[in-house]
């Protein structure tokens, strides 16, 4: 028999369909908010590949409706990334009952830090990783090879690697989190830094483009993000028990 405390399954499901609504809601009135700035934003967005360009060369498109369906996805990622606040709150307030009260106190911080982190990753990306990246990639150009990027494949392009750099900069919250719970400790960190140094150039490596310099540029902010999470750990990890060390007088 269940008790008063106990939320049946079906009561975790309607839950989860309302903040879903939510998340849905929000999406759209970004993406409506977003639509009437479409060629604006997609300006902004192509900024750092035409700064090095030639002044002859723009993007083009291949297909008749490619412009249009490029715009919609420019429309919805800008409502996304709008309503990636209220996203991560509902995220956030679906998995509160199952959290202490002392816990719960921290849904605010750990919402708004988990924004600004994801925000900071995409610009990092975008005004850091962008200009070396295009530079290098039209660097292959010669006096018989042009560059036309379409629309459609840079939009696809700098779409993934604007997510992945919002993505990877989440690091030190998820392991912070992680030592708040006791699941990793600073000496666990410590210890196994050189691997996760090396699975740091290996998601680099599959989220980029096969060059190294994309690589690097997404693989040292992830070591630095690392030596953050183990000052994070340090300070706000589960602190261990203090082991009485009483000597034996016997």
């Amino acid at each position: 028999m269940e008790t008063e405390d106990q939320i049946p399954f079906t009561a975790h499901l309607e839950e989860l369909r309302k903040r879903l609504i939510v998340c849905f809601v929000a999406v759209g009135v970004g993406f409506v908010a977003a639509y009437g700035f479409k060629e604006k934003l997609f300006q902004i967005l192509t900024r750092p590949l035409i700064a090095v360009m030639n002044t002859k060369d723009n993007l083009i498109f291949t297909g008749l409706p490619e412009a249009f369906f490029t715009y919609l996805k420019v429309a919805f990622l800008a409502g996304l990334m709008l309503a990636a606040p209220v996203i991560i709150y509902q995220f956030w307030m679906f998995v509160a009952p199952g959290l202490y009260n002392k816990e719960k106190r921290h849904l605010i911080p750990i919402v708004l830090l988990s924004s600004l982190f994801f925000i900071g990753g995409a610009l990092f990306g975008y005004f850091i990783v962008f200009p070396f990246g295009f530079k290098f990639f039209l660097g292959f150009a010669t006096d018989t090879i042009r560059p036309l990027p379409s629309m459609k494949e840079y939009l696809s392009f700098s779409a993934k690697m604007l997510l992945a750099f919002g993505l990877v900069f989440e690091l030190p919250l998820v392991i912070t989190f992680l030592a708040k719970l006791g699941i990793v400790s600073v000496d666990f960190l410590k210890k196994n830094r050189k691997y996760a140094l090396l699975l740091f150039f290996v998601f680099a490596a599959i989220l980029t483009p096969p060059d190294v310099v994309t690589q690097i540029m997404m693989a040292f902010p992830l070591m630095v993000l690392y030596e953050i999470s183990i000052i994070g750990a340090r300070i706000f990890g589960k602190k261990k028990p203090l082991e009485e060390a009483a000597p034996d007088t016997s």
